[in-house]
């Protein structure tokens, strides 16, 4: 995996798609820049969980983007998906890993900084910093990371950080520049009325001050 794939990460979430189907969106959002897509799907059936992996596969094979499915093992396997994302309460890393191989991606929720620091000892990919900011896609979530929390990890963790949760094209350029190698993002694009629109706008905010950097 290349850590610029983090740089505009689309997570799914069919009950924010306001009835759009979910394979047009996420085509969309990747003409419009998005270099990962990850498939979580909290309300579906694993037969739905299935066919709706399938059903984007082969757009994001086109694309060339990586493929992540959210926290479902068996789904990540029977797709043959690019990778894997799991939280602290799904199967231990490296369990996943075991199962998976090392030409799998994975990626690991953090929400503290112990976590985090504990994150170094495993040969994740990257971690997922969440949440930066209080959000309504996810309900059991721990306290706000903010931008010191945010800071901090990007100090010390030895691996790529993407951050999600409440994230904006208002407020993704200060996650940007606190150190966070790309952000995570749901209803900024998934809701919107035009989801290209909205990916190449984020896009364009994150190339920015990643360029600034580099200057």
């Amino acid at each position: 995996m290349r850590t610029e794939d983090l740089k505009l990460y689309l997570v799914t979430d069919s009950d924010l798609a306001n009835g759009k189907p979910l394979a047009e969106i996420i085509e969309a959002a990747i003409k419009g820049g998005v270099s990962m897509v990850q498939i979580r799907e909290k309300n579906s059936t694993t037969r739905e969980f299935y066919e709706l992996v399938m059903s984007v596969k082969h757009i994001l094979k086109v694309y060339n983007v990586p493929l992540i499915v959210n926290d479902r093992l068996d789904i990540a396997l029977a797709v043959d998906a690019d990778g894997l994302h799991i939280g602290q309460s799904d199967l231990p890393y490296k369990e996943a890993r075991k199962i998976l191989g090392f030409d799998k991606i994975i990626g690991l929720s953090v929400e503290s900084i112990e976590q985090a620091r504990e994150a170094n000892d495993l040969d994740v990919d990257y971690i997922g910093l969440s949440p930066v900011f209080s959000t309504q896609t996810k309900s059991d979530i721990a306290k706000p990371l903010g931008l010191d929390g945010i800071k901090e990890i990007a100090s010390f963790s030895k691996h790529p950080c993407v951050a999600i949760g409440g994230i904006n094209k208002n407020n993704l350029g200060s996650i940007i520049e606190a150190g966070a190698d790309g952000v995570a993002l749901v209803s900024a694009i998934i809701s919107q009325e035009y989801p290209e629109k909205a990916a190449r706008e984020l896009k364009k905010i994150i190339d920015s001050i990643m360029n600034e950097h580099i200057e």
